[in-house]
């Protein structure tokens, strides 16, 4: 049976809520705050019936707000319904913003209460069900820490699937930021080499005299400063992978040297004299456009050939549709977990902001402003500002692509805010008019009560049986 947590001081309510729904849920009861969140801690209700006047000081409601927050710090997917004797329609867009799920009015109404916490259950088992789907949908589009559902990105899950279990090098081509490393790693993860070495080395990070004995190792005395024998990166890898990350800084001499360690399987030590056979997987990376740099000669062609015996081009963010909000939940529940922080969410707005960004830092982007947000959102839902997004509120013009797209439509003689507004007049109108309830009429649009209070007073909209006021 479903848990409710009824956390009120008046006894008299208490008896009447338990007389009333008591048939159709396990009740549990708390008179404090302290109690409350005892309780809550030990059965982990579904949903809860929070009253805001509190003890010590009933009319006072900081104490009930500052119930609600712990609540949600402790379980943030919680349906808190706030109720309050008093008819403040502040305290209900406080309690929304806190993160409560809906709010309500005393004197209580049993009949009202009960279509209330019906919803409030059937959506607590839907969001669980969706939880649950949505850990499964992340193993079937995770791949070796790699996610994705984008057409491009499943193909190239694909191919990754297939290289994996042989030994043939990997060229990886994409723009800076597009996990080009992430896919080099996940090819290592499903080879038969995974229980040795990944060893990864950025060519365009060493300076080039010492790459040579980054990659080949040196022997005693090769040169100044040389007073040990030391491996290489090429020997410590041996059995496992190299990733060679940013080949076209490369130069070219060690190109040279490079290619005949492909083709031989062998290398000689800096200052060596013998050849050392080596076992290694080489995985190439680079974002620069490889036949430019071959036609250019900053990568040897016959390099080139060696190394791109199988290709893999990884797609820009910008082009990968939908990954964009999945990587952003999955960055979201990482860092608010590791900063034990209850953001939950993120806003319409700050999703659209992001579907409509170009992404010019791809994945690597993407992660650093959920990072950000997470630790400025003080609040369950993320807005534009946290994510580093320069823009005005909605009820302003939302962003600048929307301030240019409205100037667009002003010529055909409506604006996108206008219609927009529009349509959401008439969709609350049209659905009142058929439910001819507000609690129904909330239900049936996919909002809170409070929610929708606000939409009628926004387009200023009186909900009755009667005719509807002018706009």
């Amino acid at each position: 049976m479903d848990k409710l947590l009824i956390v009120d001081d008046n006894a008299k309510i208490r008896k009447q809520l338990e007389w009333g729904l008591g048939k159709s849920y396990r009740l549990l009861f708390a008179e404090d705050r302290i109690e409350a969140l005892s309780v809550f801690q030990l059965h982990k209700p579904q949903a809860v019936l929070l009253d805001l006047g509190l003890p010590p000081d009933d009319m006072v409601v900081d104490e009930g707000f500052r119930t609600l927050e712990e609540m949600l710090e402790i379980a943030p997917s919680s349906k808190i319904i706030v109720v309050t004797g008093q008819d403040n329609r502040a305290y209900a867009r406080r309690a929304v913003q806190l993160g409560a799920y809906d709010f309500y009015s005393k004197p209580i109404e049993l009949s009202e209460l009960r279509i209330i916490l019906q919803r409030t259950f059937q959506l607590a088992q839907l969001e669980e069900e969706n939880r649950q789907l949505h850990a499964k949908s992340f193993k079937q589009q995770a791949l070796a820490g790699l996610f994705g559902q984008s057409h491009s990105m499943l193909e190239v899950f694909a191919t990754v699937r297939k290289v994996a279990s042989s030994t043939v090098p990997v060229l990886l081509v994409g723009e800076s930021g597009t996990g080009k490393e992430m896919v080099a790693r996940a090819i290592h993860a499903l080879s038969q080499r995974r229980s040795e070495l990944f060893q990864p080395i950025n060519c365009s990070s060493i300076p080039e005299t010492l790459l040579e004995s980054e990659l080949f190792g040196h022997e005693k005395g090769a040169f100044t400063g040389a007073f040990c024998r030391v491996r290489g990166k090429l020997e410590f890898a041996d059995n496992g992978t190299l990733l060679l990350d940013e080949i076209g800084e490369m130069p070219p001499a060690l190109q040279i040297k490079l290619l005949r360690f492909l083709q031989e399987r062998v290398l000689q030590r800096v200052g060596g004299r013998y050849d050392i056979p080596v076992d290694v997987r080489v995985i190439a990376a680079t974002n620069i456009n490889v036949e430019e740099a071959v036609a250019d000669g900053r990568i040897r062609e016959d390099l080139y050939y060696r190394l791109g015996v199988i290709t893999i081009a990884l797609p820009p963010l910008r082009e990968r549709g939908d990954d964009i909000t999945l990587l952003a939940h999955l960055f979201l529940r990482q860092y608010a977990a590791e900063y034990n922080k209850r953001v939950r969410s993120f806003s319409s707005h700050a999703i659209r902001i992001m579907l409509d960004y170009n992404w010019p830092g791809n994945v690597r982007e993407l992660e650093n402003k959920v990072k950000r947000a997470v630790v400025m959102t003080d609040g369950p839902v993320i807005e534009p500002t946290s994510l580093g997004f320069d823009v005005v509120s909605e009820e302003e013009g939302q962003s600048s692509d929307d301030f240019q797209e409205k100037q667009v439509c002003i010529i055909a003689g409506e604006t996108l805010y206008e219609a927009r507004a529009d349509v959401e007049r008439k969709m609350i109108l049209s659905t009142f008019e058929r439910e001819q309830n507000i609690v129904r009429t909330a239900r049936s649009l996919g909002v809170s009560r409070p929610t929708l209070y606000d939409l009628m007073k926004k387009h200023n909209i009186l909900m009755t049986t009667q005719a509807h006021p002018p706009r």
